[in-house]
Formats: structure tokens, sequence, C-alpha cells
């Protein structure tokens, strides 16, 4: 009986609470582009983007287990997740152990951040800072962003540009090393980072479209104002469409416009998998079909930018 209910709580952080299919995707899938790049100029460090990869990964477990507490807090009735719900009330799950949970995760990523501060300087507060205060404000605060209908962009900026640039940043500007820090700036935030990061920034964006499409129903009741909600499917299916065919663009672009080599363009062999998970998004309406189109898109998301970063380094 004990056994049963330790693999039953291990069960329920992992997958519900944890979301490893998604999470460590969308966090690797910007490491892994800027050791492209870092390879390609001759700037690749393991140490530094591994730990940006780390910190990354648990601010953003720090946001997903914040929204949970939240939920859990604000809805204790919670029909979209009666798992958590029985957990809650059987005491497999506490709301001190979700706490202590989002701390540590804060915690820790703020002790990589420690390390890669004094390695790389003050860029790398700026970038932790912000990134912590928009994963926390995402579901929690006066101003919950992620019920706000607003959550889009922001997953866009610090899942794409701010996450490949920053990881690039951290592996390039110990290169030029002081005094010539401030100086090396340009080059440590090279405009290829940026332009490298939108086709992520697109696809995990397009993680969360599919979020939102699928719990419309539940974040009616709860009173959430998510992009899905206000404007409703056909608005979210439409910017999925947009965020995709950016994204199968964007390495054309690479390719003739910013001197990559053909190489650049291997993202495209994922082009029949992204149909299939278009197909999906724009068919399937039920709560239960559209859980599996998550971890789908994630899968995505990181194929594609395996294959970015190998072009990024061969090109």
């Amino acid at each position: 009986m004990n056994e049963a209910r330790v693999t039953s709580r291990r069960a329920m952080w992992v997958h519900m609470l944890l979301y490893p299919g998604h999470t460590l995707p969308t966090a690797a899938a910007p490491a892994m582009v800027a050791v492209g790049l870092a390879v390609r100029n001759e700037v690749f460090a393991a140490l530094p983007v591994l730990l940006a990869f780390l910190a990354g990964w648990l601010i953003q477990l720090g946001g997903v287990l914040t929204d949970n507490y939240e939920n859990l807090v604000r809805h204790p009735n919670d029909r979209e997740h009666p798992q958590l719900v029985h957990a809650l009330r059987d005491g497999a799950l506490t709301l001190s152990g979700l706490r202590t949970a989002i701390f540590g995760c804060y915690g820790v990523a703020l002790l990589a951040g420690a390390w890669l501060l004094h390695h790389a300087g003050p860029p790398v507060l700026v970038i932790g800072l912000l990134s912590i205060g928009a994963s926390w404000i995402y579901s929690a605060g006066p101003f919950p962003f992620g019920e706000r209908g607003i959550a889009d962009p922001l997953f866009f900026v610090f899942f794409g540009i701010v996450s490949v640039a920053g990881c690039y940043y951290v592996q390039a500007v110990p290169a030029y090393g002081p005094p010539t820090f401030w100086q090396a700036l340009p080059e440590a935030f090279p405009f290829a980072a940026f332009a490298l990061s939108l086709p992520i920034g697109a696809l995990t964006t397009n993680i969360l479209i599919i979020d939102d499409i699928r719990d419309r129903e539940f974040d009616v009741v709860k009173g959430k104002r998510t992009v899905a909600v206000r404007a409703g499917m056909a608005w979210s299916r439409a910017e999925f469409v947009v965020l995709l065919v950016l994204s199968y663009l964007a390495p054309f672009w690479f390719w003739l416009g910013l001197g990559f080599g053909a190489s650049i363009l291997l993202p495209l062999l994922t082009f029949p998998y992204a149909l299939a998970t278009v197909r999906g998004v724009l068919t399937l309406d039920r709560y239960e079909n559209l859980v599996p189109m998550t971890p789908k898109a994630a899968r995505l998301l990181l194929l594609y930018a395996v294959l970015l970063a190998i072009g990024i380094a061969k090109g």
C-alpha cells in the first residue's frame, strides 16, 4: 500500500507537475541553437551553457509549479486537474510541499546564476531576475499576465530571444575577457543570435497556444481571459499557423539574407511532422484529444532546434 502510494506520488509529480515532456524541450531548444552559433564563432563553452540551460529549466519549472499552486489555492475544486485535487485532499500533495518546490527551483537557479554572474558579468543578473519575475508573474501576484491574454508575446520574447541570446552570451563574452568586457558586448550579443531565436520563440509560443485552446472551457469557468477565451479558437488557430509559417520561412532568410550555408535549411526536414501537428490543432476540439498535442509540439520544437543548431555550426 505504501509502495503504491509512493509510486502514485512520484507519477503525480513527474507527469502532472513537472511536465518533462515539454519543459525540458523548451529549455533545451534555445541552448542548442546558442551552442550551434557558439561553435560556428569558435566561442563554445560547455559549462556556462550547461548552467544557463539548468537555470532556465528550473526557472520554467518554478513557474509551472507556481501556476499549479495558485490554481489549487484559487480553485480548490478544479475540474481540470482532479488528480491534484484528490492528492491534496488525501495528503499525497500539500501546498507547503509545492511552495518548497517552487523556492527550491528558484533557489538552485539563483545558485547557477551566481556562478554565471561571476563568469559573465552584470547582464546575467538582469536576464536572470527578469526571467524569474516573468515566470512568477505568469500566474501569481496582483496581475497574473497568463490570465489576461498577454502571455503569448512574453513567451516569444523569453523562451526565444532572451534564452538564445543569453545562452550565447555566457559562452561568448569571456572569450573577449576583461578589461574589454563592456566593449565586447556587441560581439557577445550579435544580431545573428537574435535572428536565430525567432523560430524558437515561435514554436515555443505554439505550445502555449495549444494549451490555451485545450483548456479554454476550464479557463472560462475560472475567469481566465486567455487569447483562446477572449478572441476565440479561430484566432488562436490562425496565430498558431502564422507562427509555424514564420518558423519554416526563417531558414531561407538565414541562408539568403544572413550568409549561412545551405545546411541552415536542415530544420525543413521536420516539416512533415509540423503538418501533422497543425492538422491536429486545426481539427481537434475535445480536451482529451488535444492533451497529446502539447508534447507533440514540444518534440517538434526540440527536433527543429537540433537540426537548426547543426545547420548553424556547419554553415
